[in-house]
């Protein structure tokens, strides 16, 4: 289940007016898949139309199609990547969530969980897995989050842990916000400053501000220290449309 390298053209909307052709199925869980890459969201539809348990009712390429489907279509689960054009990432899943609370969302992305995970949780999203998952395992989630649950993995149990307990281990960038966070990602993946504001419909002088903010926290005095800084914490990948 890996990410395609290049992005969906310009129909990644084609299917979002409505339920799909395959609308008579039964009493199937329906799910909307919001992802960038339309190879991806193909795999995906055969997958969950294959289980018999799921069937897709909608596509969405970036936040724009993700918020016009959930405000547009009936559904029981959103997949949604963090990395898509416009709003993205814990930003687009509170957006998600301010307009249908109880929707469920399903993060399924290329990000570590020790990246996003807790982020994205706190957010308002149900499960978090990322893109090498196996598939029983994205179905179970599925499964569990379309019956009212959520779905927590080894992996982002511990880092839940982590946080709540009074003495435990955080790395330095857990102090960061998660615009603060965002804009490391962008920085240390070559973004500028102003490409940034300009992305994520930010003044130059507040995306500045926040950059000074990120060095002061993790102690770097240049942007290559912070290079190095998100190397040494496995801090990188696309970061695409924002988180």
């Amino acid at each position: 289940m890996g990410d395609p390298g290049s992005p969906a053209g310009g129909n990644a909307g084609d299917a979002l007016p409505g339920s799909g052709a395959d609308a008579g199925m039964g009493g199937a869980r329906r799910i909307v898949i919001a992802d960038d890459h339309a190879l991806f969201r193909d795999g995906m539809r055969q997958l969950l139309t294959r289980s018999g348990e799921f069937q897709v009712v909608g596509e969405a390429g970036d936040a724009g199609e993700t918020m016009h489907a959930v405000r547009s279509i009936d559904f029981d689960v959103l997949m949604l990547d963090l990395s898509m054009p416009g709003r993205s990432g814990v930003d687009l899943i509170r957006q998600v969530k301010a307009a249908r609370p109880a929707l469920p969302v399903l993060v399924l992305t290329m990000h570590a969980e020790d990246q996003y995970a807790v982020r994205a949780l706190a957010a308002g999203a149900s499960a978090y897995l990322t893109k090498g998952v196996r598939a029983e395992v994205l179905l179970q989630a599925l499964r569990r989050l379309a019956a009212g649950g959520r779905y927590i993995g080894d992996t982002v149990a511990e880092l839940l842990a982590q946080q709540i307990q009074p003495n435990g281990e955080r790395p330095t960038h857990g102090s960061l916000s998660d615009r603060e966070f965002q804009i490391l990602h962008a920085l240390v993946e070559g973004e500028s400053v102003s490409a940034i504001a300009e992305r994520l419909h930010l003044s130059v002088k507040t995306v500045s501000t926040h950059k000074a903010n990120v060095l002061r926290k993790l102690n770097c005095a240049t942007l290559p220290d912070l290079v190095r800084y998100a190397i040494a914490n496995g801090i990188g990948g696309s970061a695409g449309g924002g988180e």
